[in-house]
């Protein structure tokens, strides 16, 4: 009966009037969706990361449960280790690239990450790696400790130049003019 790309499996979702209160989230929240069933929530097109959060929020305030797919599981995975690593330092990288860093600690081949991660954010890891550099290099210049050589060398930019030049690239202005107008973004938007 479906022709969907994507089903998501929900814990509690046992009864007719569980099914109205799970309809009736999805058109309030705007989240399209094409069918409804006991355990069942069938769609269109595969979710982003954001209307995934979002939909497990719905359903964990009505009492229900989503079954996390595996794609969604190492989306988030690869995420949480782009973030420790450029925003807490930890797992420093010392000559090595992300796409290594992200097999062997996800353990899987990179090109099945790039996959899933494009699939189900619609960017690539490496658009989300640099948005989240940026962000990064945003926090440090407010702070104001850090030259931008210093910057470009905490992040493993092979230089000041570069940084400057993909700053510019995604933001529209320079490192130096960021400074005077100081604004950042929130993680989880980005």
């Amino acid at each position: 009966m479906q022709n969907n790309n994507s089903i998501l499996i929900v814990k509690n979702m046992v009864c007719d009037r569980c099914i109205k209160v799970v309809k009736e989230e999805l058109l309030i929240n705007e989240i399209k969706f094409e069918c409804v069933e006991l355990g069942k929530i069938y769609f269109n097109k595969n979710l982003s990361i954001d209307e995934m959060n979002t939909l497990k929020n719905i359903l964990e305030k009505e009492g229900f449960e989503i079954v996390e797919s595996y794609e969604f599981k190492v989306v988030n995975q690869i995420k949480t280790l782009v973030i420790e690593n450029i925003f807490h330092g930890r797992h420093k990288l010392f000559n090595q690239n992300y796409s290594t860093y992200l097999a062997l600690n996800v353990e899987l081949e990179y090109g099945q990450l790039s996959r899933i991660f494009s699939e189900l954010e619609g960017r690539t890891i490496e658009n989300y790696i640099i948005q989240q550099k940026i962000e990064r290099v945003k926090e440090l210049i407010f702070y104001n400790e850090l030259t931008i050589s210093e910057i470009s060398y905490e992040l493993n930019y092979s230089s000041p130049q570069h940084l400057s030049r993909q700053f510019k690239q995604i933001t529209g202005i320079t490192p130096t003019q960021h400074r005077d107008i100081g604004f950042r973004g929130k993680l989880d938007t980005i």
